[in-house]
């Protein structure tokens, strides 16, 4: 059975009803077991795990049908989408392809402030890796592309990251052994990057020329970043069974 885009236990999390109520049900709610490609997502069941009515259910699960997450079958209901190798590679292309751009047009609008504010969540993002803290890793990672994304002042293309990243939520990168060392690693470059943009400095050439092609340089360390990330979620995902059956086929052809 080929696997899908996400889980739908019904013990996934550790909220109580009362705790979800108000919340989007979300059939990936454990980000880190993608639930099987064809599995059919029974309303009362999340409306019960969820601890809401049926209704708003149906309205995230129609939601969830026009991100590609599930697909809909006459008088069967949702069912949960299938996502193949070549799709998550696809989609980490994008992103990688989108967040690139915005990292090459934030580099000529950043502000020294806005700089010193980046290195301070690095500081703190690298300060987390020590303590073995993932979690302030991952809030630290999601501020520092975030205040890239917006410095770039193109609001359609962040939309547009924003659409593609919601398929490898927040919360899942933490999962994997290599993610730390390579966000600390690649932010450092990143930031490299976007200081030269800011300010070519000593020991290398000003003037626009110079600027632009360090701000190139920071789109370019910004989609080796997010490919680097999405091969590390391939090898998980891979190492769970994914694609077992795709990995079958393939053998047996």
């Amino acid at each position: 059975m080929r696997r899908g885009h996400c889980a739908t236990r019904a013990g996934s999390g550790t909220a109580s009803p009362a705790q979800r109520r108000g919340r989007r049900p979300h059939p990936c709610a454990d980000h880190g077991r993608p639930g099987p490609a064809g599995e059919y997502l029974r309303l009362e069941r999340l409306a019960l795990e969820f601890g809401i009515s049926v209704t708003p259910v149906r309205e995230a699960l129609q939601s969830l049908r026009s991100e590609g997450f599930v697909h809909l079958e006459p008088r069967r209901g949702f069912v949960v989408a299938a996502l193949s190798r070549q799709d998550v590679r696809d989609l980490f292309w994008v992103q990688a392809t989108i967040a690139g751009e915005l990292a090459a047009r934030a580099a000529a609008r950043l502000s020294p402030e806005a700089l010193r504010d980046l290195r301070g969540l690095q500081r703190t993002l690298e300060q987390a890796e020590s303590a073995g803290r993932i979690d302030v890793m991952e809030e630290q990672n999601h501020r520092f592309h975030r205040a890239i994304n917006l410095a770039a002042g193109s609001a359609k293309l962040t939309w547009s990251l924003g659409s593609v990243a919601r398929y490898a939520p927040r919360g899942l990168y933490g999962r994997l052994p290599d993610w730390p060392g390579l966000a600390v690693r690649d932010h450092r470059r990143i930031l490299a990057a976007l200081s030269a943009a800011a300010a070519p400095g000593r020991g290398r050439p000003d003037g626009p020329g110079a600027r632009a092609a360090a701000a190139r340089a920071a789109g370019t360390e910004m989609r080796r970043h997010i490919v680097g990330a999405g091969e590390l979620l391939m090898g998980h995902l891979a190492r769970q069974g994914m694609w077992r059956d795709e990995e079958l086929d393939e053998v047996s052809d």
